[in-house]
């Protein structure tokens, strides 16, 4: 996949850089990124205020020799690019390498476009660690007795698939008070249930598979009030709990989350007197259970997908036909998440996991982080079919060991770094010479041009502001017989100083141009 940092293109006729009246080589290169600037002292000699900002080529023909044309051009350089690896296995110094390259440096103009490929390449036979996060609510009682031996069949499949699989797994039920759950003196009523809890972190991924059978066989479900759970508490602690989960850098993190209902989403917690937004940190205490529940509101879907991406976690929505729907729409707004749907007791949890798992691992789709403001990004898809799709981020239907083109792949821990050093001074201007003779000694030489203490002006800094001679006066005319300086200006030392206006800029030779007189779109001048 390539990325493009855009910008517009002249328009066809008209001549930007001369239009634009800019007096500096500084104010030239901002103008557009096809502009150039004569830095030549004798350039344009015949007329005082002859533009020294226009295009390269037009510069040279008006005599400005090549080595005086200030025209500085992006460039990109590759800092790492350690190629790619094929399996898994393989490790090199480097680890596993999924994209390359690893890290580039743009030297980029303001206003120019530049473009940079990127190859990502899922290896064979790559780690994957699966956490099982499951609803023990009192509906999902018949799917927890399925899942008492679950550990042993989902590592045969998975081997199938990878050589290094560990299993993890935790539990949720809601909030522990009112009005989401009973208080714990209420569970007389409720002999089988134990008390309800937030978050309960039960096993840390393992390859010891027994574990997790012999865990999920000492569960017992719990019951709350009302019918959402508190899953999104617990689906951002097992994402942020890195250490105590112990998620692998060099692995897949697959999170899968099992419940039958929808769930609490932030501003919920406020019916319960939370209105403390949640911090999106670790919260478990000496008992691997989530200590502020009772303290902070239920996560935001933006909060979610922030902390799932920040630590490289696909998210499996496994739930009942009746919820696809909503937790389909919920996929969309948190990327590198699918969703699958469960039985109702969880007998085909399995084929789930492994269809989930092929899904993701079938798609590669690009992030991006820290994203500048002051840059416009844009993306071309080339998949294994060969073809550029402009505008995509992502290629699908792929095949273990396609190579596809993005920048950060959702869920990987490779990235690409790109550096970005933006070129908007002159080289001319490391040379500029204070107090210059050329400027009459009162002024600074930079770049071919003077630039006048205050009081003074001209070309050559040869005038104070207030000399009006006749000499003076006609240069300030654009034919015999016009207006001094059109009428819009004040004529002083053989140039026009030109009138400030509320409306817009007035400005040329003669202060005959401005930049209010033409249509404007939406309030953008010429569209």
């Amino acid at each position: 996949m390539s990325l493009s940092l855009i910008s517009s293109h002249p328009v066809s006729g008209l001549n930007v850089c001369v239009s634009g009246s800019a007096t500096s080589c500084e104010e030239c290169l901002l103008i557009h990124p096809s502009c150039a600037w004569c830095a030549q002292e004798e350039f344009g000699r015949g007329r005082t205020l002859t533009s020294r900002c226009d295009y390269s080529q037009n510069l040279q023909k008006r005599g400005c020799e090549a080595r005086f044309v200030e025209y500085p051009t992006s460039s990109i350089s590759v800092l790492q690019n350690v190629p790619l690896s094929s399996k898994g296995s393989g490790l090199t110094q480097y680890g596993v390498v999924q994209i390359m390259p690893q890290k580039i440096s743009l030297s980029l103009r303001p206003g120019d476009q530049t473009w940079f490929g990127l190859q990502v390449r899922q290896v064979e036979d790559y780690p994957v660690d699966l956490y099982y996060l499951m609803d023990l609510s009192l509906s999902m009682k018949d799917d927890l007795d399925t899942i008492r031996n679950l550990g042993t069949k989902l590592a045969l499949e998975m081997s199938k698939l990878t050589s290094n699989f560990r299993l993890g797994f935790g539990s949720f039920v809601d909030k522990n008070m009112s009005p989401f759950s009973y208080t714990a003196s209420k569970y007389k009523l409720f002999p089988n249930c134990v008390p309800t809890f937030g978050f309960r972190h039960i096993l840390s991924l393992t390859d010891k598979v027994d574990r997790f059978n012999e865990e999920v066989q000492k569960q017992m479900v719990s019951r709350n009030r009302d019918a959402p759970e508190g899953g999104f508490d617990a689906i951002l602690q097992a994402a942020v709990c890195k250490e105590e989960i112990g998620w692998r850098k060099e692995a897949y993190h697959l999170l899968v989350f099992a419940t039958d209902d929808v769930p609490h989403l932030a501003l919920d917690g406020r019916l319960g007197g939370l209105v403390q937004p949640h911090d999106g940190q670790c919260h478990l205490n000496d008992k691997n259970e989530y200590s502020a529940s009772e303290k902070m509101d239920y996560p935001s879907l933006a909060l979610l997908g922030e902390k799932l991406a920040e630590n490289n976690i696909f998210l499996i929505f496994a739930v009942t036909k009746r919820l696809y729907v909503i937790y389909k729409d919920f996929t969309a707004l948190i990327p590198g998440t699918t969703v699958e749907i469960l039985d109702q007791d969880s007998k085909n949890v399995i084929q789930l996991i492994i269809a989930a798992y092929n899904n993701i691992r079938s798609k590669v789709e690009l992030s991006v982080w820290d994203h500048p403001e002051d840059i416009s990004l844009s993306f071309t898809a080339t998949c294994q079919d060969g073809k550029p799709l402009p505008g995509l981020r992502k290629c699908a239907d792929l095949k273990i060991g396609d190579t596809s083109f993005t920048i950060k792949p959702v869920g990987f821990k490779e990235r690409l770094e790109v550096s970005v050093d933006y070129q908007c001074d002159c080289g001319c201007s490391r040379t500029a010479q204070t107090n210059s003779s050329i400027c009459s000694s009162i002024g600074t030489y930079n770049c071919g041009t003077c630039h006048c203490e205050p009081g003074y002006l001209g070309a050559r800094c040869e005038c104070q502001e207030g000399d009006a001679s006749s000499m003076y006066i006609s240069a300030c005319r654009e034919a015999e017989g016009k207006q001094i300086c059109s009428g819009r200006g004040e004529c002083s030392c053989n140039q026009c100083l030109c009138y400030e206006s509320e409306f817009g800029k007035i400005y040329g030779s003669y202060c005959e141009c401005d930049d209010f007189s033409c249509a404007r779109h939406k309030g953008v001048l010429c569209s």
